[in-house]
């Protein structure tokens, strides 16, 4: 069974973001490639990892569930580069811009979202146990994510390596 199986078969978290997974804009984030993957299913098992520690930490889950799903809500399908690098320091911004348009979003939630990009952006302290949570929890997937991009990038470019390396040797010992 697969991660995002998994999450949507826990009918208790699925009740707590129907609401924002059934979003139209929302379901944008499929677009949006993020770590190798897409950005939908990032904030998904952000969202839902953090919930489920959250839980057992005794925090607010429902706040942390909602506000890790829209910690990463913004569109950015066009940018390429630099500015998409950049997007590190602003998206944040546009993602509780994003979310404050689109659903209610509580003063937990907005310090959620707004801090998870700490300490990158270093003005924005976490107030919150759970923003602390999210923010944690956001960079391990993203950790995560990465390596298993990269690793898929490179088992399919090994076998060409491998043939060059060769080839190098050879040239070099004769």
């Amino acid at each position: 069974m697969s991660a995002l199986n998994k999450i949507y078969s826990d009918e208790k978290y699925i009740d707590l973001v129907c609401d924002i997974l059934d979003n139209k804009d929302f379901n944008k984030l499929k677009e949006n490639k993020h770590h190798g993957l897409n950005r939908y299913e990032h904030s998904v098992k952000v969202s839902y990892y953090s919930y489920k520690l959250a839980k057992s930490l005794k925090l607010n889950y429902k706040e942390t569930a909602r506000a890790g799903l829209l910690h990463d809500f913004f569109n950015d399908t066009d940018l390429t580069g630099k500015k998409r690098k950049l997007s590190a320091f602003y998206h944040p911004y546009k993602s509780l811009e994003n979310s404050t348009k689109t659903f209610y979003v509580s003063e937990m939630e907005q310090d959620i979202i707004i801090s998870h990009m700490f300490p990158l952006i270093p003005h924005k302290i976490p107030k919150y146990a759970e923003s602390w949570l999210v923010s944690t929890v956001d960079k391990l997937v993203a950790i995560y994510e990465m390596g298993y991009s990269y690793s898929r990038l490179l088992s399919y470019r090994l076998p060409n390596l491998y043939i060059l390396l060769l080839l190098i040797s050879k040239h070099t010992i004769l």
